[in-house]
């Protein structure tokens, strides 16, 4: 039934220099649970068939949620209309890289599809680990939460590509929420949202739960009682559970061609960097080396095709601390003259345009580096931050500051206690050059987020980032409680 679609939406297009069928099913489960009480239980599908062309040089777009010829048909019809009604706004004329038509069906490395778990085992997870929480008596409430997505998508187009792939992924979080007559605090979970099934949350081999729930509310009680942070300048060894973030918002984001040109800016802004600054931009100290891929085992950007039916791959975008490339679809691979795209487009549903979107992008180890702890051991006077907290950057993802979920102060070479209120901030370029340490192989760790936004219509993807834990030099430190008292 599928391919009848396809072939009848690519036969009323015939003519067109590029015409693609993207038909997408995605069903996605979110549970919300808080102390004793599961507030959410939604579990929603969605199903289009989106018709794309490039016709005169301009682009046109079309989609339907009606799975009939006619349908699709009319989509087809559509999108003709809407290059139309473009073409007079075209000052060059769209041309996209050239991809070799592929076949296949691929599906990510999922064991317990989450879908075929009863959604009251679902629940009774978060259930489980509110308990756990608040047991604590540091802790007076908890919240839970977790979201599974299999998002099922068929490609195919006028060069004879036909492609199915099926990708699940999974997270949970939960935090644990301290009140008193002083105000509240909190401390969240820092298990990171994987490419796999519903056993990474509740399999032998999945993440370790217990621990987590064990050691937040100790964590929390800590926080409670830690002394706020003195502003000023420290070295700062981040974790992977918070420098993943970092890496995200300063180095991924600014690297997107389309925000380089200025396409993308309404959401989120532009970059900081330009088009010559490739090949010779000192993005970072020598030992900064960014990956990006779409093949990471398990990681959220992962498949075997982009949604313009480009092989995936992976490339530098950093070496040795200079950027030496970025990330383009077909569209901007043509622009810039390459022979084709690195694989970089993406549509949250079938009636979406895809857009110019992140793969994983990853900072590598130091094939030399150590541990966390040698890492920590080489610093005299600094601060350790564990896990992702809020964040903010400007709108070229230049100057920037970040927060964290938990703070160790650091003494000549060791942890001396925990601290509370800290934000670092600084500019991309000066702290990337200020990194003067990583930790090796062994401390490579797959984070990530599952809701980034972009475009407007406003669009979400997931992609991961691994890294490794970071030592940076000469960092600003601000109080965050003194910032809001202001």
């Amino acid at each position: 039934m599928v391919d009848g679609l396809a072939r009848a939406a690519l036969a009323a297009v015939a003519g067109s220099e590029h015409a693609d069928v993207r038909l997408v099913r995605t069903r996605t489960a979110l549970h919300t649970h808080r102390d004793g009480d599961a507030l959410a239980d939604a579990d929603t599908e969605s199903f289009a068939l989106g018709v794309r062309v490039v016709h005169d040089g301009a682009w046109g777009f079309a989609a339907t949620d009606v799975l009939e010829p006619s349908a699709a048909v009319g989509a087809a019809h559509a999108a003709l209309r809407m290059a139309a009604v473009t073409r007079p706004t075209v000052t060059q004329p769209v041309r996209l890289a050239a991809e070799p038509p592929h076949e296949g069906d691929w599906a990510s490395p999922f064991r317990l599809d989450p879908f075929t778990v009863p959604a009251r085992e679902r629940a009774e997870f978060l259930a489980a680990g509110c308990a756990r929480l608040m047991r604590h008596p540091a802790v007076q409430h908890a919240e839970g939460d977790a979201v599974a997505v299999r998002e099922e998508t068929w490609y195919w187009d006028a060069a004879g590509a036909r492609l199915h792939q099926v990708r699940v992924r999974t997270h949970a979080e939960f935090t644990a929420i301290h009140t008193d007559a002083g105000g509240f605090d909190t401390m969240r979970s820092i298990a990171p949202p994987v490419g796999r099934g519903w056993e990474y949350l509740t399999g032998p081999d999945g993440y370790d739960w217990d621990a987590e729930w064990e050691q937040i509310p100790e964590h929390l009680a800590a926080k409670v009682a830690a002394p706020s942070v003195e502003p000023g300048r420290y070295t700062l060894v981040l974790h992977p559970s918070n420098l993943w973030l970092t890496i995200h918002e300063s180095v991924a984001h600014p690297t997107e061609y389309d925000r380089i040109k200025g396409y993308e800016a309404n959401y989120a802004g532009t970059s900081f960097v330009r088009p010559h600054d490739v090949g010779s931009l000192r993005y970072g100290s020598p030992l900064m080396n960014i990956r990006a891929d779409r093949t990471t085992p398990s990681g959220l950007a992962s498949v075997a095709w982009d949604d313009e039916g480009v092989a995936a791959g992976e490339w530098d975008l950093i070496r040795d601390g200079t950027l030496v490339d970025v990330q383009l679809d077909r569209a901007m691979a043509a622009e810039l003259g390459r022979p084709r795209s690195n694989g970089c487009s993406y549509a949250d549903a079938g009636d979406h345009v895809p857009l110019q979107r992140m793969p994983n992008v990853s900072l590598l180890p130091d094939p030399q580096g150590g541990s966390l702890a040698d890492l920590i051991g080489g610093v005299a006077d600094g601060i350790l931050v564990v896990g992702d907290g809020s964040w903010s950057i400007d709108m070229q993802r230049y100057n920037f500051q970040f927060t964290g979920q938990r703070f160790e102060r650091i003494r000549d070479g060791e942890t001396v206690g925990p601290l509370r209120d800290v934000v670092y901030q600084g500019s991309t370029p000066t702290f990337w050059n200020s990194l003067t340490a990583l930790g090796g192989p062994d401390t490579y760790h797959l984070a990530g987020a599952i809701n980034c936004g972009k475009g407007q219509p406003g669009q979400v993807a997931a992609v991961s980032h691994g890294c490794v834990p970071g030592v940076f030099a000469d960092v600003n430190v601000l109080n965050s409680a003194r910032e809001a008292g202001r």
